[in-house]
């Protein structure tokens, strides 16, 4: 075959790539073009693709790579980047008391808007985890997630003489995720710095976290038909291959669902999230809910009674949420296992067209058995 005929075959293959590739493009949802661009910009050096890390033994700090911000990425779709945490180079037990997350400018590294701060999840390998702390029968039981920072809550502390123990060498994975609600034609390098502070006191009271989440019922075989019953628990899911789970009765349920227009509240039980099987001390919660929320509630449904309210806050002039309510507290709040729990939530969306919701809380309970093992 003569060299032009050559040419010519891979400028035709070339173009039809670029033209395919143009076609899938512009097919995929924002989030994952967000993820397609994020990649092709980070590979070829177009933006920073490295993580900033400082560790002075209290506060591990670490700024993220460059996200690049060109048009609305609402909850759930910006850029992100995943970085795994060691807080020390050997085996020494740590505590960790607080998290927090701040949007900066890329070139600056000045403070920015919150508005471009999704979420901060800070999860761990429950397996390394568990079997370094002699704790085997924990594997598998919850979803390894210590805690999540979002927006309108950017900075969580646990109470005063608590901590989350863990060995020091042991993996952090943390997943911070970009946001822009309200501003179609931005066009800016932003980054997300991500603060973890710990102590090496071991006079701390041990803490374990579990997640629960409202989940409600579709309809597996027509999730997206409209319009459901008012009066109904159920809901349109965001998409059925992401947040979507089994009630192991046939039925399937969403954590990430479509609200409408207006005021309305959902309600799920968390009984067979929580596992309990003895009565645990509550001392703190961290919160993750959308834009719209105006509050969420954990309620002892057996006597009726809040364990724990979380009022939300609104912009009043955007999209986004100002403050989100977290629980802390030394001396605790009971929760009994033979009491039925659920998580209770009101959201007003006071747009013209629908929203997606999310609510999340991430509850910390004094942990009897590691400190009994800590201490022997």
């Amino acid at each position: 075959m003569r060299k032009s005929k050559i040419y010519k075959f891979l400028g035709v293959f070339t173009l039809l790539v670029i033209v395919g590739g143009g076609i899938y493009y512009s097919q995929l949802s924002n989030r994952h073009k967000a993820i397609v661009k994020t990649y092709v910009l980070q590979k070829t050096g177009i933006i920073d693709n490295d993580w900033i890390v400082q560790n002075n033994s209290t506060v591990y700090k670490m700024i993220s790579p460059d996200f690049y911000i060109d048009g609305i990425y609402k909850s759930m779709e910006g850029p992100k980047a995943t970085n795994y945490v060691q807080l020390t180079t050997d085996s020494t037990m740590v505590w960790i008391t607080s998290f927090e997350v701040k949007a900066l400018d890329s070139k600056t590294k000045k403070l920015i808007s919150n508005d471009f701060i999704c979420h901060t999840n800070v999860d761990f390998n429950d397996v390394n985890y568990y079997t370094s702390l002699d704790l085997k029968d924990r594997i598998g039981k919850q979803y390894p997630r210590m805690t999540s920072l979002s927006h309108g809550l950017e900075k969580f502390s646990l109470p005063n003489g608590y901590g989350i123990p863990m060995k020091g060498n042991e993996f952090l994975y943390v997943t911070t995720q970009s946001l822009n609600h309200n501003l179609p034609d931005e066009n800016r390098l932003i980054k997300h710095e991500v603060s973890i502070a710990y102590t090496k006191d071991k006079k701390l009271k041990p803490l374990m976290s579990q997640t629960v989440f409202i989940e409600l019922p579709y309809d597996k075989n027509d999730p997206f038909k409209e319009p459901l019953d008012p009066a109904s628990n159920q809901c349109i899911p965001v998409e059925t291959k992401n947040h979507s789970y089994p009630d192991g009765k046939g039925n399937m349920l969403s954590g990430h669902w479509v609200i409408p227009k207006g005021r309305k509240t959902y309600e799920s039980s968390i009984d067979g999230q929580l596992q309990m099987k003895d009565s645990l001390r509550l001392h703190a919660a961290a919160v993750h809910v959308h834009p719209f929320t105006t509050s969420i509630t954990l309620l002892d449904k057996t006597t009726n009674k809040i364990v724990f309210k979380s009022n939300v806050i609104n912009h009043k002039n955007r999209i986004g949420l100002t403050k989100i309510d977290a629980f802390s507290s030394e001396v605790g709040i009971w929760m009994y296992p033979n009491h039925h729990y659920i998580l209770t939530m009101d959201v007003d969306n006071t747009t013209k067209v629908t929203q997606d919701m999310m609510g999340s809380m991430f509850l910390f309970f004094y942990d009897k058995e590691l400190d009994e093992k800590l201490n022997f």
